[in-house]
């Protein structure tokens, strides 16, 4: 029950917080009695298991000496709370067989609102009362949709390869249409500018992984001619890249109300914040009470107000000082670490990392309810399943030496 019910998560995720938020629930009550103490303790024993743990153990301890409300403080905490689910998933997820059901399912629901985001692109009057404009977003927003298309793009090409590889034209060939077709709805439909960087990073990472420098080269060389021709061919794109540029000319003629120039405006006060207290931070739930006083001490040009500096080290940075912001970074190599090999479950871990960790660049994906829940249960179903792979090769190699006979 416990491994369908995680099934069920994966498959809402791009689609309902509320359904998620239930399913989880669900999870925890289903899982927890059937997780023994020593099996728990064991992973968080280990960097993958432990430093999520580690994290959000600093953000506790951060509540001390926060200089903000209570309820500010704990409001801060929540954010943290998901990691605590990802010793659980490596628990479960290492005795678990059905870990490729789980990444079928993402797929298959991602590829629905693939199929519905094209659909309803000409709708007259938009999808469920939204505009135009979001007429190919038609639930969560464009950031999470375009990431989740991008997961499940390169995820895909991974697979292709090993299929190709296996002599399995036919399947492989399905899988790269199936990933052009999610390209192609990040290119024309909506937009991400942060994961037009992420594609390209993990498409550069798949050909290494794959073959090596050559493999990276050429990705490279056919990349740069996909996206001239997506430059050429979509407007749209265009628009989104050259209206970036716009707002950075704008933020520095002095105006920062800009999507791209608030974020800049975040960023640089965000360091002066980490300055004042680079050690341990200001505290669990400090951000907006900080900026909420830079911009009264502005007096007369008021800056804008935010609990979300648009990066997760300096959102970790200002809360826990630079120790939160190493404990995150080491998290992240820990979790590297679990994907280093080049099997189908390994790709779409790295992929979900990566991407976590690019993402993080521009947002504090960690806190947010979509992003969040993707790298955790990406992270603890996909390291379980290699961890239960690793463990029981070992005990094979163990009993081989065992009935093997005695060397003289």
């Amino acid at each position: 029950m416990a491994d369908w019910l995680a099934v069920a998560v994966v498959v809402s995720l791009p689609w309902s917080t509320s359904a998620t938020s239930i399913l989880i629930v669900l999870w925890l009550v289903v899982v927890i009695p059937s997780l023994s103490p020593a099996s728990v303790r064991r992973e968080v024993a280990t960097a993958a298991g432990g430093l999520p743990v580690l994290l959000w153990g600093l953000a506790v301890i951060g509540l001390l000496w926060a200089e903000a409300s209570w309820s500010e403080r704990f409001l801060g905490l929540r954010g943290f709370h998901k990691l605590l689910l990802i010793p659980l998933l490596l628990a479960h997820f290492r005795r678990s067989q059905r870990v490729k059901w789980v990444i079928l399912a993402f797929c298959v629901s991602a590829a629905v609102l693939l199929v519905l985001s094209f659909s309803v692109m000409s709708s007259p009057g938009g999808l469920w009362g939204r505009e135009k404009a979001d007429a190919g977003v038609p639930v969560k927003d464009y950031v999470a949709q375009s990431g989740i298309f991008a997961i499940c793009a390169v995820g895909l090409l991974g697979q292709a390869v090993e299929w190709w590889r296996a002599r399995r034209m036919q399947v492989a060939l399905v899988a790269i249409f199936m990933a052009a077709l999610f390209f192609a709805n990040i290119v024309y439909v909506a937009t991400a500018r942060a994961t037009l960087l992420v594609v390209a990073a993990l498409l550069l990472l798949l050909g290494f992984r794959q073959f090596g420098w050559r493999g990276m080269l050429a990705v490279g060389l056919l990349g740069g001619v996909l996206a001239t021709s997506s430059w050429v061919s979509s407007p749209y794109l265009r628009a989104r890249v050259t209206h970036l540029v716009e707002e950075v000319q704008d933020y520095r003629a002095g105006d920062v109300t800009t999507s791209v120039g608030m974020r800049l405006d975040f960023w640089k006060k965000s360091t002066e914040f980490i300055a004042a207290a680079p050690l341990i931070g200001h505290g669990t739930g400090t951000i907006e009470t900080l900026f909420r006083r830079r911009a009264i001490d502005n007096g007369s040009s008021p800056s804008p107000v935010t609990k979300n500096p648009h990066n997760q080290i300096l959102a970790v940075a200002i809360q826990l000082g630079l120790i939160g912001a190493l404990a995150l970074v080491v998290m992240w190599i820990a979790h590297l670490a679990l994907f280093r090999d080049h099997t189908l479950i390994l790709c779409f871990g790295l992929v979900i990392v990566v991407q976590n960790i690019i993402w993080s660049l521009f947002y504090s994906h960690l806190f947010d309810f979509v992003q969040g829940w993707i790298y955790v249960f990406g992270v603890g179903m996909l390291g379980g399943a290699v961890l239960g792979r690793t463990q029981a090769k070992a005990e094979t190699e163990v009993e081989q030496r065992k009935l093997s006979p005695t060397q003289a």
